[in-house]
């Protein structure tokens, strides 16, 4: 009997629990659990409401602050009644919500179509930041040639490529429709574990592309071979401007040296 009873017990707290968490994330299709009122109630509808809200605005900054009010709040609202995340983990929530913005929004019709693109530009500095991975010196001649060497690429670096300028992106600059060219943006952690990002060409992003799949050639060969890829007339050119994208990379620890 005391089995039982203990049982139905816990089946019964198992459904006020779910009518409570039902009702939080959707108030307005969901009734509150029985003899509860509704200000007592209302406190934690608003507290984990406004918590999620204000950390999703917090990580993504550039995105709340072109958004209207009443567009984000509508948005907001939707993903925490609808959103199934799988980690309670808050520094993980802002993928969650790229996510739900890529699965579960896509092609809304007042989002701008750089919504997405913005959304990942935004998490990348996230990432990076917290990356609990260290930067290791080890077998790195930091003062290196990068020509004559084998240059070493950084590991917390994130190259992307996107549609939009998204870093351009602003109250100021909303644009209706992607440029013709692609906007190649590396978002790297310095040493000093400083968050920046650095926006590349045809030939860079070439050259980052290169280097992290390279163990054994030496900058210079890279460049070669880059050169040889673009039908260049002049080769030297290309490989002087390289020399310089590296010497640059170079001083923001994108590139940490040449392997010794």
């Amino acid at each position: 009997m005391t089995t039982t009873s203990n049982k139905s017990k816990a089946e019964g707290f198992r459904r006020i629990q779910h009518v409570f968490t039902q009702h939080i994330r959707d108030p307005e299709n969901n009734p509150a659990p029985e003899g509860i009122e509704d200000r007592r109630i209302g406190v934690y509808r608003e507290l984990v409401y406004n918590n999620i809200e204000g950390f999703i605005a917090n990580s993504f900054p550039v995105l709340r602050k072109i958004t209207p009010d009443e567009q984000w709040h509508e948005m907001l609202r939707d993903y925490v009644c609808n959103h199934q995340a799988h980690t309670p983990l808050f520094p993980r929530m802002p993928l969650e919500f790229i996510q739900y913005l890529e699965d579960e929004r896509h092609g809304h019709p007042e989002d701008p179509g750089f919504l997405l693109e913005l959304a990942a530009y935004e998490w990348a500095e996230i990432a990076i930041s917290l990356d609990t991975r260290e930067i290791e010196m080890d077998g790195i001649d930091v003062e290196g040639d990068l020509l004559s060497g084998v240059p070493a690429l950084n590991p917390l670096i994130m190259p992307q490529t996107y549609q939009y300028p998204v870093h351009q992106i602003s109250p100021d600059y909303l644009p209706d429709s992607p440029p013709e060219d692609p906007t190649y943006l590396l978002v790297y952690r310095r040493r000093d574990d400083e968050v920046g990002f650095l926006e590349l060409n045809t030939v860079s992003a070439r050259l980052v592309e290169c280097i992290q799949g390279n163990s054994d050639k030496t900058g210079l060969q890279l460049l070669e071979r880059i050169a040889e890829e673009l039908k260049h007339p002049d080769p030297q050119v290309v490989i002087n401007g390289g020399q310089e994208i590296m010497r640059e990379m170079h001083d923001k620890d994108i590139l940490l040296g040449v392997i010794s």
